[in-house]
């Protein structure tokens, strides 16, 4: 029998451990979650508060600060918030995409066209040594190099051809800093590793995102050869068939969920995985023909029943914090009860010394005040 779409979320919501709040510390989280988006500072803190029972930001911070946890591109391009194992060992998979991206045309509008990349390259490794370096610091050292270039493209340029990491304090709690970039290795103290599988990464996918098609994988991964990834992990994998048809595989030594099990509201943070992380969406947008992320920025989804309901976004002005939440569709009471619950905790989480006001809009409504 073809698996639902609804034992497609439940079984997600319990990988993701947003059916009830788990015991796991914020290292464990990470690492098997494969890291939480994080190209902004607020999303991981709410991703893991929405998971962990109890959570304390001030675990993420003193990761931060003692390196336990970093901040690194990795997937489809972005910073996430992971383990400094998953730093060494997904990064070289990730690096060979990322150093394509300044070779392609249309890059930051034709900026280095010209150039000898592999010049460039070589000025990078030389000008990021072994000690952090802020953005504004690297943006005069391009400058110097090449004055006739924007020194915005040419940073750039460097930040995806060299292993490079955030170091603190952006990203400690509330602490919106400009970027440091360090390369990884004399941050962490330690070579990248290039013997960890693909077919391993994607195994730790599948216990966290699964069922997945290879499309799902290669969405979430940006990397190429799911298929043989796949075959290389034989009977560690099962196959089931969704509503469409289509294939997915599955860990073969983990269970589905209950399609009927109660699903908690949950807000997420903006970009969480739970929700980009596979071609087909449908197992969380309640209407995968709708985008979930809003022109505007810091726009986040509402979960109800499991799904995308609505979206929200938080407001902070003369002392006042508004959490203004725009449903998909008209909540019954006991929802809208629910959401407004949920709201009030995540609000009293982010702003603590704000006077807190949670406002559910009509639906469809523009969530700016």
């Amino acid at each position: 029998m073809p698996l639902s779409t609804r034992t497609l979320n439940r079984t997600l919501l319990a990988r993701q451990h947003l059916l009830e709040r788990s015991t796991l510390t914020t290292a464990q989280m990470c690492d098997h979650l494969i890291g939480l988006q994080a190209q902004d500072v607020p999303p991981p803190f709410i991703g893991l508060w929405s998971r962990i029972a109890d959570f304390d930001p001030a675990t993420v911070s003193a990761g931060l600060e003692d390196r336990s946890l970093v901040r690194i591109t990795l997937m489809r391009g972005t910073i996430h918030l992971v383990t400094p194992a998953d730093a060494l060992r997904i990064a070289p998979h990730i690096q060979p995409e990322l150093e394509k991206v300044p070779s392609r045309k249309g890059f930051n509008f034709g900026a280095m066209v010209g150039l000898d990349l592999d010049e460039v390259r070589a000025h990078g490794e030389e000008i990021l040594g072994d000690e952090p370096m802020s953005a504004a610091d690297l943006r005069v050292e391009a400058a110097a190099r090449y004055p006739d270039r924007d020194p915005g493209p040419v940073v750039q340029t460097w930040l995806y051809q060299l292993p490079v990491l955030q170091t603190p304090p952006r990203g400690r709690w509330r602490d919106n800093s400009r970027p440091v970039w360090s390369r990884v290795q004399p941050w962490l103290g330690a070579p990248l590793d290039t013997s960890y599988p693909v077919s391993e990464l994607i195994l730790r996918y599948l216990r966290a995102f699964g069922p997945a098609s290879t499309m799902d994988m290669q969405t979430w991964s940006r990397l190429p050869a799911m298929k043989q990834a796949v075959a290389d992990l034989g009977e560690r994998v099962r196959t089931y068939t969704d509503e469409r048809g289509r294939t997915l595989y599955d860990a073969a030594d983990l269970d589905l969920a209950d399609p009927d099990l109660p699903a908690p509201v949950r807000l997420l943070g903006w970009y969480d995985n739970a929700v980009l992380s596979h071609q087909d969406r449908a197992r969380i947008l309640a209407d995968p023909e709708v985008p979930v992320q809003r022109a505007a920025t810091s726009v986040a989804p509402v979960l109800v029943d499991g799904f995308t309901a609505g979206v929200y976004k938080v407001f902070v002005k003369a002392g006042v914090a508004r959490l203004r939440i725009s449903p998909a569709r008209t909540w019954t009471k006991t929802e809208a009860a629910q959401v407004e619950s949920e709201a009030a905790a995540l609000l009293a989480f982010l702003e603590p010394e704000s006077e807190p006001r949670v406002e559910i809009l009509e639906p469809g409504a523009d969530l700016r005040p």
